[in-house]
């Protein structure tokens, strides 16, 4: 894979998360106004009476990321060092504008804590990316591998984001099993029928079928070695990340509550789908995973609401873990809306386009 390829995928990276931090920081991003105060005032305030290790964990781990990515994407055009102190300035410099921004949402306080924190994790995520970055993501072990099992093809390195963000949507215990894209939810709008058990049961059977042969699809179209093993072992991560953000969010016992007769079913038809379609060319594949991607979208924008998930919200507080969960849906309601344009621009070299 060429230079420029490789360069793209840390570009990619950095302006995503980028777009992430942007999104939980202004969270819910409803009710502007101005308060009259003074907008910096937050800077030099005193200590926070009361703050706890998890915000502060939190808050640097949440700009870490944004260092390492920056970091390493400039340490194509600058020393390592010069690379690094970018990075802290740019992470710094976007955790003030972002608390400055908070002043003027009524459900966010501007707090100089958290800009102390989010510019140390960008200061510790550039020490790494500036020694182990470009390693892992354009000259290393790692990145070689990833050179020789995916296609060499225009649009790989999104296609790779795309099933990071897929994976991410794992974490949303709100939704239903492989059931992104739903605008309903997004836009605050009514159910379009009835709740019927023995329909609904159908209806999760379809999504949890359709859209596990979908990103099924997209990950093995990405792959030009070992495409079946590594995708049934992506397949695995999703479920075994759904079953922990289960297990962390609503307890232990609602680790495995999510695998309903209609999510077994479904499982087991979308993955007895996805594998007999990876025996197909390339094209046909492509056309498979856009037919599967709209028809779960269709699905899971007309099922009514599941009275498990609505329950389970009621009782659940999302408390600390509010902003990330407005990120996952935000990511859940717009990720088939990303793929199914990825797939009609995603386009492999010759050689690779009919590589098994």
């Amino acid at each position: 894979m060429a230079n420029g390829t490789r360069t793209h995928l840390t570009l990619y990276l950095t302006s995503g998360y980028l777009l992430l931090i942007i999104y939980a920081s202004l969270y819910p991003m409803a009710g502007w106004h101005d308060s009259g105060g003074d907008p910096l005032a937050f800077v030099g305030a005193a200590w926070p009476r009361y703050y706890t290790g998890f915000d502060l964990v939190t808050n640097v781990l949440a700009y870490l990321p944004f260092g390492f990515f920056c970091t390493t994407a400039l340490r194509r055009r600058l020393a390592p060092l010069a690379a690094w102190l970018t990075a802290v300035l740019l992470g710094g410099g976007l955790s003030f504008v972002m608390e400055l921004l908070q002043n003027y949402l009524p459900s966010r306080v501007p707090s100089n804590l958290d800009l102390a924190s989010n510019a140390a994790g960008a200061l510790l995520g550039g020490l790494i990316g500036a020694r182990w970055g470009s390693r892992a993501l354009d000259d290393g072990r790692l990145a070689r591998w990833r050179r020789r099992i995916m296609r060499h093809a225009y649009g790989a390195d999104a296609g790779l984001l795309l099933i990071a963000a897929w994976l991410m949507t794992q974490l949303s215990p709100e939704t239903l099993l492989f059931g992104s894209g739903n605008l309903r939810q997004m836009l605050d709008l009514p159910p379009v029928q009835p709740f019927l058990a023995e329909r609904f049961v159908s209806l999760e059977t379809a999504i949890a079928a359709s859209g596990l042969l979908a990103a099924g699809l997209i990950a093995t179209l990405l792959l030009r070695r070992q495409a079946r093993l590594l995708t049934a072992s992506l397949l695995l991560a999703a479920l075994l990340i759904k079953a922990l953000a289960h297990a962390l969010l609503l307890g232990p016992a609602a680790a495995v509550a999510w695998i309903t007769p209609g999510n077994g079913v479904g499982m087991a038809i979308g993955l007895a789908m996805w594998w007999a379609a990876s025996f197909l060319s390339f094209p046909l594949q492509r056309a498979v995973a856009a037919l599967a991607l709209l028809f779960a979208t269709v699905v899971v924008n007309v099922a009514p609401e599941n009275p498990y998930l609505t329950n389970m919200l009621h009782i659940w507080n999302p408390g600390q873990f509010l902003n990330f969960n407005g990120l996952t849906r935000l990511i859940c309601s717009l990720w088939p809306f990303l793929a199914l344009p990825w797939l009609m621009i995603y386009r492999p070299e010759r050689n690779d386009a009919f590589h098994h």
